[in-house]
């Protein structure tokens, strides 16, 4: 029979930032400053007490219709072989199949992807990297953090300053603003400051329209960008394409879509020179190695967005040496961080991503539940919602579990926690 899954747990976490951040969305009023991220967590445990971690994340909205999802369609894990990935994430697919395979539904699946493939590499002994075939034991790093619009040029030379010295290898600020003479000369005065041999990106995060693109493009040429990301609307394939068409600098994007489809429509149009796949948001490692063997097929780079936690391994194991962007901002939730050294992050050499929740995490859980049997040692029963659900290791997806209720109740009794947990905005 081989390990089976016995307990499931999902997490939402509000993990704060150090202070609030600004890009083009913000500038021109469409969204609120970003203060925090908003992270799905799924730890799986099986019959033999291995356990495997995954995590998906949203920002400003979203995160408690992940939880809800992944509460509707988890249950059909129990009693599951967990390296039968594939067959499981197609099991997870069409129990929610009425709300589509893209969007909410599927990120919701991404924790709990991510955490089957952590499993599998903890049952192998393995790093993600090195059991997907790495082809390097590190990556190029770049960072983002240090250059949203918020901060005055002179923050933001300093922050790339630091972000150099502590071995990052390249920076990328963000541009976007109402004015585009001004993103100019911020742009300039960042190139000068770093010289020309620095790596330099830019992110518009989707503001400009098509003529403005272009202008800003042209007008950029010399500076020698690594590429200019997000400088229209993400669904723009055409017009993307048309960009990349025009210009010597590439064009970078696709960390915004949330489906295999919609990133297989940038590589046949040929609309980007690096691809920018969201591991959480195309929902997770299966459908992520889907596009990347299609973006390497035709010849492209792929420089996955955010989340480095699992992108370093991602990216390692893809043929193509690309980047992998350097945020910060999940760190606090896990016990171990990243090396950096030479402009390179280090793949770590620990099974599976590599990865466990820091104690300081409980501070920042908004909601939490538990459901499953017997799982290394721990209480034999497991509740669903709050209602106690006996496993069930026989039957096809969907079937609900032996003696598990149908009339659940939100916030009840979680294997030995507290009975009762509440939303709270402010946490954190």
């Amino acid at each position: 029979m081989g390990d089976r899954v016995a307990s499931v747990r999902f997490g939402h976490y509000a993990v704060p930032l150090a202070q609030p951040v600004s890009d083009a969305k913000v500038a021109t009023g469409r969204q609120r400053p970003l203060s925090r991220i908003d992270v799905l967590t799924c730890e799986i445990m099986t019959d033999d007490g291995l356990e495997g971690l995954g995590f998906s994340y949203t920002t400003r909205a979203g995160c408690r219709a992940q939880f809800a999802h992944a509460k509707e369609v988890g249950e059909i894990l129990l009693g599951r072989d967990p390296s039968d990935i594939a067959r499981l994430y197609d099991g997870l697919l069409w129990a929610g199949a009425s709300v589509g395979r893209s969007g909410v539904a599927t990120q919701a699946l991404a924790a709990v992807d991510v955490a089957l493939w952590d499993l599998k590499g903890k049952r192998a002994g393995l790093p993600l990297a090195k059991l997907l075939g790495s082809y390097r034991d590190s990556v190029r790093t770049y960072n983002t953090s240090g250059g949203y619009l918020q901060a005055p040029v002179e923050e933001v030379k300093e922050r790339a300053r630091r972000s150099l010295s502590e071995g990052i290898g390249g920076i990328k600020i963000k541009v976007g603003q109402p004015d585009t003479r001004e993103d100019l000369r911020r742009l300039a005065a960042v190139r000068e400051h770093l010289g020309d041999d620095v790596p330099l990106m830019v992110d518009a995060n989707q503001q400009w329209d098509r003529a403005t693109a272009l202008r800003f493009g042209r007008a950029v040429e010399e500076l020698g960008l690594v590429w200019i990301e997000e400088p229209l609307d993400a669904y723009d394939t055409e017009g993307h394409a048309e960009l990349a068409a025009a210009l010597d600098t590439p064009i970078a994007t696709g960390e915004m879509l949330s489906s295999v489809p919609d990133l297989v429509r940038l590589i046949d149009l040929r609309a980007v020179g690096f691809l920018q796949p969201d591991v959480p948001r195309v929902g997770g490692i299966t459908p992520y190695l889907k596009v990347a063997a299609l973006a390497d097929h035709a010849h492209l780079q792929v420089a996955p967005h955010f989340v480095m936690e699992i992108h370093v391994h991602l990216a390692a194991a893809y043929p193509r040496e690309s980047w992998v962007e350097h945020i910060e901002w999940l760190s606090p939730l896990f016990e171990e961080r990243l090396e950096i050294e030479g402009g390179r992050m280090r793949v770590p050499d620990r099974p599976g991503l590599g990865l466990s929740l820091a104690d300081a995490a409980a501070a920042w859980r908004l909601d939490q539940v538990e459901f499953g049997g017997v799982a290394g040692g721990r209480s034999g029963r497991g509740v669903f919602d709050g209602v106690a659900a006996e496993r069930s290791d026989q039957g096809a997806f969907g079937e609900v579990p032996a003696g598990r209720s149908e009339e659940v109740e939100f916030g009840g009794v979680a294997a030995g926690w507290s009975g009762r947990v509440e939303f709270r905005a402010d946490a954190g």
